[in-house]
C-alpha cells in the first residue's frame, strides 16, 4: 500500500470518527436519563435538607421519566458527599445537593479530596433557607440593637449556639461579632435539635439557625425571633426584620441548597436537569410545601449559580480569616 493510500485511509478514518462523535452527542443528550438518578444529600436523614429533597424528587421523576432516589451521605462537614459526587461518572445520573458548606466553608477550613469550583458543573440553585437569630424567651431583648447593648454591657457573658464549626450559623455569628464589636462566645453543637433545646433551656442565650429548625418553637413562644440573616425578609416570616435593617449595614448571610454534577457532564445534560428543576420549583404546590418548611424556591441558571458561589467564596474566606475560625 502506497504512502498516499495510507494517508487517505487515515483521513477517511478520522472523518468517520468525527462523524460518529458528532452523531453520538445528541443521542446521549436525547436519551438522558437512562436510569435512576441519585440525589446525594450531605446531611443526615430527617433533617431540613432531606425533607426538602423528598419534596422535589417525585415531580422530578415524573418530568425526567426515571426514578429519583435520595442517598444520604453525612459526615466530614459535607465533604464526604461532595467527594463522592466529584468522583462519580459524569453522566448526570448522580447529583449533589450542595451548600456553602460543601463548596466554600469546609474546603477553606480543612483539606478535602475535591476542588469545589473545578470538579463540578453547576446546575442551579434549588432553595434559599433563611437563618434566623433567636434568643431564649427570658432574655430581656426584642431587637438587634437591644441584644447588642446587652452583649456590650456584659462582654464574654453571652453564649451563642450553632450546629457546628463552619456551619452557616457559625459564620453568621462570627460576622455578627465582626460587624458589631460584641464579645459573645460560640458554642458548637452537632445538630439543630440539641442547639435549639439548650437555647430554650437557657444553657445558651442565643442561636443562629435555619428557620425550619426553630420556627415551631418561635410559634410556641419558647424562643423569640429577633431577625433573619438574609438580604430580605422571609416570605414565611414577613414580620421579622433582617439584621441589616435592624441597624447592621451590609450584614447578609444567605443559606441555600443547589444542584451540581461532576465536572465533565455534558452541557446538554446540565441544561435538561436545569429545566427540570426550574419547572418543579415553579409549581405553586411545591412552593407552598417549601414555604411550610421555612424554605423558598430559588431556581437559577447555571451561570448565575456559578457566579453566586464565586462571589460567596471571596466573602466567606475573608470572614473565616478575620474571625480566625479553625476546624474542630
Amino acid at each position: 500500500m502506497g504512502k498516499t493510500t495510507i494517508q487517505a485511509c487515515i483521513q477517511t478514518a478520522a472523518c468517520i470518527a468525527a462523524l460518529v462523535t458528532w452523531w453520538a452527542l445528541p443521542i446521549r443528550a436525547e436519551t438522558y436519563p437512562n436510569g435512576p438518578i441519585t440525589l446525594v444529600n450531605p446531611y443526615a436523614a430527617g433533617g431540613p435538607a432531606d425533607v426538602l429533597a423528598r419534596t422535589i424528587i417525585t415531580p422530578m421523576a415524573d418530568l425526567l421519566g426515571q426514578s429519583v432516589v435520595i442517598l444520604n451521605k453525612p459526615g466530614g462537614a459535607t465533604a464526604i458527599a461532595a467527594a463522592f459526587v466529584a468522583a462519580s461518572a459524569p453522566d448526570g445520573q448522580t447529583v449533589l445537593m450542595s451548600s456553602a458548606s460543601s463548596h466554600i466553608v469546609t474546603p477553606a477550613l480543612t483539606k478535602v479530596s475535591y476542588d469545589g469550583m473545578h470538579d463540578f458543573a453547576f446546575v442551579c440553585m434549588i432553595a434559599a433557607v433563611p437563618n434566623v437569630l433567636v434568643v431564649r424567651s427570658g432574655l430581656p431583648v426584642k431587637t438587634v440593637p437591644e441584644l447588642v447593648a446587652l452583649a456590650k454591657g456584659a462582654p464574654g457573658k453571652l453564649n451563642y449556639a450553632s450546629v457546628g464549626i463552619g456551619s452557616p450559623g457559625h459564620i453568621a455569628g462570627e460576622l455578627f461579632k465582626l460587624k458589631t464589636g460584641v464579645d459573645i462566645v460560640h458554642v458548637p453543637y452537632k445538630g439543630g435539635g440539641p442547639a435549639v433545646v439548650d437555647t430554650i433551656g437557657g444553657q445558651v442565650q442565643l442561636l443562629f439557625v435555619s428557620m425550619p429548625a426553630a420556627w415551631q418553637y418561635v410559634k410556641a413562644g419558647k424562643l423569640k425571633a429577633i431577625a433573619v440573616t438574609s438580604a430580605k425578609r422571609s416570605i414565611a416570616a414577613p414580620d421579622v426584620p433582617t439584621v441589616a435593617e435592624s441597624g447592621i449595614p451590609d450584614y447578609v448571610v444567605d443559606s441555600w441548597y443547589g444542584a451540581l454534577v461532576p465536572a465533565k457532564t455534558s452541557p446538554s445534560v446540565v441544561t435538561r436537569l436545569n429545566a427540570a428543576f426550574a419547572k418543579v420549583l415553579d409549581n405553586p404546590r411545591i412552593k407552598e410545601r417549601l414555604l411550610a418548611q421555612g424554605a423558598e424556591a430559588a431556581p437559577s441558571t447555571p451561570a448565575d449559580f456559578d457566579r453566586r458561589i464565586k462571589e460567596e467564596l471571596v466573602k466567606w474566606e475573608m470572614v473565616i480569616r478575620a474571625a480566625r475560625i479553625r476546624p474542630e
